[in-house]
């Protein structure tokens, strides 16, 4: 449990609403909202002359995503791959930005190409990682098109179709929004973050070598959205207008999850959340363990933004994408993860997602500008390109640097 138990009231926030615009609609006139009881740790924000970050030197502009980036994995060649998100309504689902700075569809264009009746057809697409191998994996949650979620696996270095696996439905909720994984880095786990509706959220487990899923920790105060927190961006509150005239907020839980670098613990949040959790991954590869005592196994481990994106350096320093802020801030092993201080601030970075530490050792990353979509503005497109990626160096070994 969190040592910490002061409810925090947050403004920030991957503005992913469940499903299909009609089912989005059914999920808000169903529910009853109330408040998680999940204790969050005290949110200590350095100010502004503590940057360990301010040159303009710092962030650099590595690329312009030719769309809205949804995710983002780098390959050990240090190309990257980009799942562009279904809000943008996107021609191409993933593409790949090659050596000679051109983006082509990833892994081909039929693949991309609604009606090719290619039996891999990328429908929509966020979650996307590759391994040492150069294997890369795209997350489908197939929710454009209402086809059932899979995953995709391509190897990069033979260019070819390495497997596919459809998600169970047994391990799916009404409302299941698939958007973030990670891989296990030592076995053959796949980890997939499912907010659904905010409050039926979920972690699904997914066994590469047999095609098995699982559905773990639904509805535990974890995974769960926290009703204090809420996500505001340029001067208002990030919300969606239903068909009937009737304001709603975006509901969203489990969202930013990643693992170690040897793959012992899971670590995860709810976008909507002050909290960051971790839990053994032995324990949630074990399917005799029951429910309750897998619950029973979570351990607060920091303070976080809202975000929908994180990653781990070899340190042991974790790294998110502040949405509300537009930033890059942290939490470290140093300080036993208890202040969440501020890496990068710059208004370039709008949304920013797609965390990932590259081969070349640099923090990589994107601006989305999800919030500019037409799903959050009334049908109307204000998003402002280029939609940049970004690298910048992170932390220095020895210490902090402030």
């Amino acid at each position: 449990m969190l040592k910490h138990s002061r409810q925090l009231t947050l403004t920030g926030g991957n503005g992913i609403l469940p499903g299909s615009l009609s089912s989005v609609w059914m999920i808000f006139s169903a529910l009853t909202l109330f408040v998680v009881s999940s204790p969050a740790p005290d949110l200590k924000l350095p100010t502004l002359p503590n940057f360990f970050k301010k040159g303009d030197d710092e962030l650099q502009e590595t690329a312009q995503a030719p769309a809205g980036p949804g995710g983002m994995c780098i390959l050990p060649s240090g190309d990257y791959v980009v799942a562009f998100h279904q809000f943008f309504n996107p021609p191409f689902r993933v593409m790949r930005l090659d050596r000679e700075k051109s983006w082509e569809p990833f892994p081909n264009a039929e693949m991309n190409t609604p009606g090719s009746g290619n039996p891999m057809l990328l429908d929509s697409v966020l979650g996307i990682a590759s391994d040492a191998r150069g294997i890369v994996w795209m997350l489908d949650n197939g929710r454009r098109s209402g086809t059932p979620p899979k995953l995709v696996a391509w190897d990069t270095k033979r260019n070819q179709h390495h497997k596919v696996i459809v998600i169970d439905a047994l391990a799916l909720s009404p409302y299941s929004f698939l958007t973030n994984i990670a891989l296990d880095p030592v076995g053959p786990f796949i980890y997939i973050a499912d907010p659904a509706d905010g409050f039926s959220s979920a972690i699904i487990i997914v066994d590469t070598q047999t095609g098995l899923t699982r559905r773990v920790l639904e509805g535990d105060r974890s995974v769960q959205q926290d009703q204090a927190v809420s996500l505001a961006l340029e001067g208002r509150v990030v919300e969606v207008r239903r068909p009937d005239g009737a304001i709603a907020s975006p509901l969203t839980g489990v969202n930013p999850i990643a693992l170690d670098r040897k793959g012992e613990w899971l670590y995860y949040g709810p976008r909507n959340g002050a909290s960051l959790y971790k839990i053994k991954t032995q324990l949630l590869t074990d399917p005799a363990i029951a429910p309750h005592v897998l619950a029973s196994q979570v351990t607060g481990v920091s303070p976080k933004p809202i975000c929908d994106s994180m990653t781990i350096d070899s340190k042991g320093r974790i790294y998110f994408g502040d949405i509300s802020r537009g930033s890059i801030d942290y939490v470290s092993p140093d300080e036993n993860y208890l202040n969440l201080r501020l890496l990068i601030l710059d208004p370039r970075i709008t949304w920013p997602g797609g965390l990932a530490i590259g081969p070349d050792g640099n923090l990589h990353f994107f601006s989305s500008q999800l919030h500019r979509t037409p799903f959050f503005n009334s049908g109307k497109d204000i998003t402002a390109p280029p939609f940049y990626i970004f690298k910048a160096r992170p932390l220095p070994s020895s210490r902090f640097g402030f």
